[in-house]
């Protein structure tokens, strides 16, 4: 738990640092062309899908009414736009959390690298190749499990406990290969991610938390439509923002992890070396028979 505040206070800070500011616009600035983009070209369709779609079920026909009768209509206005923001928003938790991982985690682990663990040894244990191939399959699964979720989120606790959860999952997967790739070999990032996996899916779940903030914005923007251009670039650079300060904290806990994991006197590295060498003996006389 100390690691983790500690590690926590230390990613805060670093978010103030005027490179990371900069790091963090990479992103947003794709993100904000791709997202603005689509909402000019889409948001009216999908707002006249969604009604169509409210006027045909039995049941949203039926909430419609209701909120007619208790005097909210106003509130009924705002349902189909709520609808779409709900459906887009884990594309744009998505899409962040890739473009932190790929176009920023690298830079962030050779900062915090830098400056404080200039003697750990860089094992390069994860390839880009791999990192690519590790990272698709984690959001593969994690949007199956957010699709087959998708009829429990009407009840209240699990609403907010199954897309936590799944965030989590999904950050832990991503940022601990990623912040390990470079110093790191695979018998040590399984290590790590074995006995620190409740830390680092519980850091996982708290950022993605976080990253519900911005939903709020997307509110604001279906509410006050001719401020919507200028509120949703700020919403997808919250989001970046969030999982820049994810990243960090998983780069300053991480390496401190990965630091003690070296330092201790009879470390799994040191057993692993024994039991290879145990197999080279037994088939050398295997060979000798």
């Amino acid at each position: 738990m100390k690691l983790m505040i500690d590690s926590f206070w230390r990613a805060f800070a670093y978010c103030l640092h005027p490179k990371v500011v900069l790091l963090s616009l990479l992103p947003l600035i794709l993100m904000a062309v791709i997202v603005t983009g689509l909402g000019a070209l889409y948001w009216d369709v999908a707002l006249n899908h969604v009604r169509t779609w409210m006027e045909v079920s039995p049941v949203l026909a039926w909430g419609s009414t209701w909120l007619e009768r208790m005097g909210l209509l106003n509130l009924k206005a705002v349902i189909a736009p709520l609808v779409i923001i709900l459906a887009v928003t884990p594309v744009v938790m998505i899409m962040s959390l890739l473009a932190v991982s790929f176009m920023m985690t690298p830079a962030l682990v050779n900062l915090v690298g830098a400056r404080r663990f200039q003697n750990l040894e860089r094992k390069q244990g994860g390839a880009v190749l791999q990192s690519l191939v590790w990272t698709l399959m984690s959001v593969i699964l994690a949007m199956g499990a957010l699709i087959l979720t998708l009829p429990l989120w009407w009840i209240p606790p699990l609403a907010m406990l199954l897309p936590a959860l799944i965030w989590g999952w999904l950050t832990y997967r991503v940022m601990t290969y990623d912040v390990l790739a470079e110093h790191a070999s695979k018998q040590e990032r399984v290590e790590l991610m074995r006995r620190y996996r409740f830390q680092l899916l519980g850091m996982g779940v708290l950022t993605g938390a976080m990253g519900a903030a911005p939903s709020l914005v997307w509110a604001s923007g279906a509410l006050f439509a001719a401020a919507f251009v200028i509120l949703i670039p700020i919403a997808v650079w919250i989001y970046t923002l969030v999982f820049v300060f994810s990243a960090l904290w998983y780069v300053h806990f991480l390496l401190v992890a990965l630091s003690d994991l070296r330092n201790e006197p009879l470390s799994f590295q040191s057993d692993s070396r024994t039991s290879l060498a145990e197999v080279v003996d037994v088939e050398s006389k295997v060979s000798r028979t």
